[in-house]
């Protein structure tokens, strides 16, 4: 387990990222947790005294990773950006986000669907899967899996699908 101490920065402009609070962890660290990785990976372990699990280390450029600092984490935390916090951290080989199984039955009423789901990248199903867990209600996650259904069905990736919709929405 690496073991260091890092500031929390916030990203003012930077495309996508804008806004987000992260740590910046150098690529002699990130080597340390999963020697010579140029791409992205779970970490799981100790933010100060919060336990971590699945947390994604991202690249950035050459220079080394960001691990994101979603809003909950800060305020379990009580920290946010230019305060300091203790990372204790280690490779998360044990990670996998299974498919719900809502989201199985419904791609698999049409064979194509679920197949189309599955010969996607794992990491972009990761994002369908986490979005549609992330509804709050049952009529919200109902209009997700609606949502992806059909996104399936266009073979749209996940941003066209939710640019779509947000089209859809304004119109």
């Amino acid at each position: 387990m690496v073991i260091l101490k890092a500031e929390i920065e916030r990203f003012s402009t930077n495309g996508e990222k804008t806004g987000w609070s992260f740590v910046f962890i150098p690529q002699e660290i990130a080597d340390q947790i999963k020697p010579n990785s140029r791409i992205g990976f779970r970490v799981r372990g100790f933010i100060d005294q919060v336990i971590v699990n699945g947390m994604s280390l991202m690249p950035v450029k050459e220079e080394g990773f960001i691990l994101p600092l979603n809003k909950p984490l800060r305020k379990s935390l009580k920290k946010e950006a230019g305060s300091v916090i203790e990372l204790r951290l280690e490779f998360d080989a044990d990670f996998k986000i299974e498919m719900p199984d809502d989201l199985e039955i419904c791609l698999a009423d049409e064979e194509d669907l679920l197949k189309q789901f599955l010969s996607i990248p794992k990491s972009h199903q990761n994002y369908y899967i986490n979005w549609l867990n992330s509804a709050k209600t049952e009529p919200t996650r109902t209009k997700r899996l609606v949502m992806i259904v059909d996104a399936m069905a266009k073979k749209y990736d996940f941003g066209t699908m939710i640019r779509t919709n947000q089209a859809k929405n304004k119109s």
